[in-house]
């Protein structure tokens, strides 16, 4: 045959192609002539061909059938072969294929080679793709060439030594004597990879951390070597000696002083060093100061270290390069709880990073700025926040506008409050909001008491103006329902009072509900607000007039509303001026735990806070909606719980107002009743007790769950004046040796069945299958079909909160039919 064409002759053949047709059928017709040469051994060019089949392979081709092909080479005796051998098999071969394991005795010869690059070269590729099973067989050799006094082969043998431990970490403690002794080196790539070395092994053993610790005063000696020595220029970059190993020095001083006081004062002395002695008009050195921050932080330094690290990041702020600056400011993110006051020196600084033109700057200095709000500066800061929410792009509008609107209910008084809200009204003209922006502004206009007069004008002059934003109109719509009063008799004190009159009040109401441009939810809004006027506004029979048309509207939402409204005027009269008074003052309880810190951003020292806990078996009437979003999709509908109401069942307005913003696929169930059972499980059965109407039906039983220790069983009985209930009791059994805590079990069922969870025996599930929590679940199945069931367990195990979703589809056909 004749000779091969050489690489650099196919890669000038490839970069002709000019389209990638022709440069598939070049490697194809290369590829079948260096198959060729495979099968009939061919070992004058084997070198070569391997060589091209590389370069193939990074374009981006098959190269597998050269697998074997690197072996041979491994296995030559010319350096030559060797190396492109070796490399071939870094780059074709895995520890995935078991064809790397023939390797290993060649490897084990090379590294015992009496020329140094074999010895390199072995090592390399062991340090690249050798498995644990290679790593385990060749730690020995490895080892070895860690003690010689080569420092070519001791860098690339602490290399290997890294790979090596973490593939097998056990063989841990092989390498440590060799690694004392790798510090003494004055050859810094010796240093270098030992420095590299001494972090994996303190990362991944305690044991190593503690013991390893006793090198920090060497560690600052050679780096105070390197800050200090004059030019050198086999380890000169851009005038800093080094860099890369002051780097890795810093990283390893991080990892040594953490949560000790001994070698954290060690280290601070050189560390304020190299923050104040390293040059900044280069990239090398930003390097080098950054992670002196990282190490400054991490540590147990010095006060006024901590600040000198601080301003070291706010100078990066300064910096013409985008990328120092978005590094500064995650890094001042990351610190501004701890050193708040610092970061505060430089809040002018941040609050200019909102004008940058890089997004994800934008973004930090965003999320930086809300961390600095506190009971001081709060007028500052909002002045420029909404300075930014006015004029940013769409996507920070909906998280800028959520946290001015946490930082004014935080930090802001009742005034300081009010004097913001005007502002962000104007945003709300935009489409931009989240879904929690509504109630979070009507909650801060409630609790501005001194502000309801002038806060009820400007936004009733916004619906003059606008009516195409639905979140404007929204809060609009409740604060003319609640302040309409305060609207009409002129009060407002801040500006000059407009003249309105009830009629046209309510005009601008009624417009809403017919308009196009209302969605449902919006709709809701003011039909709520118009009923609330009956109890402020003499004009009680328009008010009646409007509601009773709604009584017959398509919308189920609206109509429920309407006829439940319509009721209040009729049946409950003497109740509706209690149930439609202005609500009080909002107060937010914590809802995660016994107590909540409380962040005030620096201004004063963290206080805990009691919160209140709920009975323990009465779950929250959220829940079955949480449960829903969640499980996701249309075609389930919600649990009732039988928890008793907190009001009255003649409070549907109320609710419903509560809850203007929840729409569901079907029609919504009627208001809870404060009688133990909802009134659609109990047709068809007896005034007696609801146990006693259950007659013992042979239906298997079944297990709904079981994983991570936690059983859940189904039994099933059948009420007998209704054959449409299916009556499933729940038997949750525990395990584990620990007892499972805060037990809730939810269900969902689809939208064809009507389900009733009744509350469980017990909240806690106890350890060891020592007994079990039950409850009962009602289930109306009226049309007979195949029961469907989604479950959300929630619980907490040895202080941690556990969570998970099941489906339960095999229910036995008697449970069913």
């Amino acid at each position: 045959m004749p000779a091969p064409i050489r690489l650099r002759e196919l890669i000038r053949t490839i970069r002709t192609a000019r389209t990638q047709a022709e440069e598939r059928e070049m490697i194809q017709k290369e590829c079948a002539a260096i198959r060729s040469s495979f099968r009939e051994e061919d070992n004058t060019y084997r070198c070569r061909n391997v060589a091209k089949l590389l370069y193939m392979h990074m374009l981006g081709y098959p190269a597998h059938f050269g697998q074997l092909e690197c072996l041979k080479l491994i296995a030559s005796q010319k350096f030559t072969d060797k190396r492109i051998g070796y490399l071939g098999a870094m780059l074709l071969l895995d520890e995935r294929q078991d064809v790397h394991l023939l390797m290993t005795n060649c490897i084990k010869n090379d590294l015992n080679h009496s020329t140094q690059y074999v010895q390199g070269l072995a090592l390399c590729t062991l340090g690249c793709m050798g498995s644990s099973e290679m790593c385990r067989d060749l730690a020995g050799e490895v080892e070895k060439l860690l003690k010689t006094s080569n420092s070519y082969l001791r860098k690339k043998a602490a290399l290997c030594a890294v790979h090596v431990i973490r593939k097998v970490p056990e063989l841990m403690e092989m390498f440590l004597p060799a690694t004392k002794n790798l510090l003494s080196e004055k050859n810094h790539g010796v240093l270098h990879t030992s420095v590299v070395l001494l972090t994996e092994m303190c990362e991944r053993s305690p044991d190593m951390l503690a013991h390893f610790r006793k090198l920090v005063p060497q560690l600052v000696r050679i780096l105070k070597n390197l800050i200090m020595s004059g030019y050198s220029p086999e380890h000169d970059v851009s005038g800093i000696s080094d860099p890369f190993l002051q780097v890795r020095i810093l990283r390893l001083l991080r990892i040594l002083g953490k949560s000790d006081d001994d070698s954290s004062e060690a280290m601070n002395d050189i560390l304020a060093q190299v923050a104040t002695n390293t040059e900044t008009s280069k990239n090398v050195g930003n390097a080098i100061l950054y992670e002196t921050v990282l190490t400054i932080m991490d540590i147990k330094s010095e006060s006024g270290l901590r600040v000198l690290a601080i301003n070291i990041l706010g100078r990066f702020l300064l910096n013409n390069d985008k990328n120092i600056r978005y590094v500064a400011l995650t890094s001042l993110l990351k610190t501004v709880q701890t050193d708040h006051n610092a970061v505060q020196r430089h809040r002018s600084t941040i609050v200019d990073c909102l004008k940058d033109l890089d997004v994800s700057i934008k973004r930090r200095a965003m999320e930086l700025s809300f961390a600095l709000v506190n009971g001081n500066n709060i007028r500052g800061m909002m002045k420029e926040l909404l300075y930014f929410l006015d004029s940013c792009d769409p996507e920070f509008k909906a998280d800028c506008a959520s946290g001015v609107f946490l930082a004014a209910e935080k930090y802001g008084t009742d005034r300081q409050t009010s004097l913001h809200i005007t502002p962000v009204l104007g945003y709300f003209a935009g489409s931009y909001v989240r879904d929690d922006s509504v109630p979070n502004l009507i909650q801060l206009i409630t609790n501005s008491v001194e502000m309801h007069a002038y806060t009820v004008q400007r936004l009733y002059k916004a619906l003059l103006d606008d009516i195409s934003q639905q979140p404007l109109v929204q809060v609009a719509s409740w604060c003319t329902g609640e302040y309409g009063d305060l609207l009409v008799s002129g009060q407002c004190e801040e500006e000059e009072p407009i003249q309105v009159t009830e009629d046209e009040v309510l005009d601008v109401l009624e417009g809403l509900l017919v308009s196009n441009l209302s969605t449902p939810v919006t709709r809701g809004y003011s039909l709520t607000a118009i009923m609330k006027l009956s109890t402020r506004f003499s004009s009680v029979n328009r008010i009646k007039k409007v509601v009773l048309i709604y009584g017959s509207s398509i919308d189920v939402e609206l109509q429920q509303r309407a006829v439940e409204y319509n009721a209040l005027f009729k049946k409950y009269d003497h109740m509706r001026p209690a149930l439609l008074e202005r609500m009080p003052i909002m107060e937010k309880t914590a809802a995660n735990g016994p107590t909540e810190i409380v962040q005030t951003n620096g201004e004063t020292e963290p206080s805990l806070v009691e919160s209140k806990h709920p009975p323990p078996l009465t779950q929250p009437s959220n829940q079955a909606n949480d449960l829903l979003d969640l499980l996701g999709g249309n075609d389930v509908v919600p649990v009732i719980q039988t928890a008793v109401p907190t009001k009255p069942a003649s409070a549907g307005g109320e609710l419903l107002d509560l809850l203007g913003d929840l729409s569901l696929s079907g029609p919504a169930p009627a208001p809870s009743v404060p009688t133990s059972h909802p009134s659609f499980l109990l047709d068809g059965l007896s005034s007696q007790p609801m146990f006693n109407d259950i007659a013992p039906a042979a239906i298997p039983s079944m297990t709904a769950y079981n994983k991570n220790g936690l059983k859940i069983e189904f039994t099933f009985e059948r009420a007998n004046p209704n054959p449409n209930i299916a009556i499933i009791t729940i038997h949750a059994s525990n395990a584990t040796e620990a007892d499972m805590t805060d037990f809730v079990f939810q269900a969902a069922v689809p939208k064809t069945f009507q389900l009733q969870l009744l509350s469980p025996s017990s909240n806690v599930v106890p350890a060891l299958n020592q007994g079990t929590v039950t409850q009962v679940i009602r289930v109306l199945n009226p049309q007979k079909q195949q029961l469907r069931m989604r479950i959300k367990l929630t619980y907490t195990l040895k202080g941690s909160p556990v969570q998970d979703l099941a489906e339960v589809n095999n229910f036995p056909p008697q449970s069913w039919q």
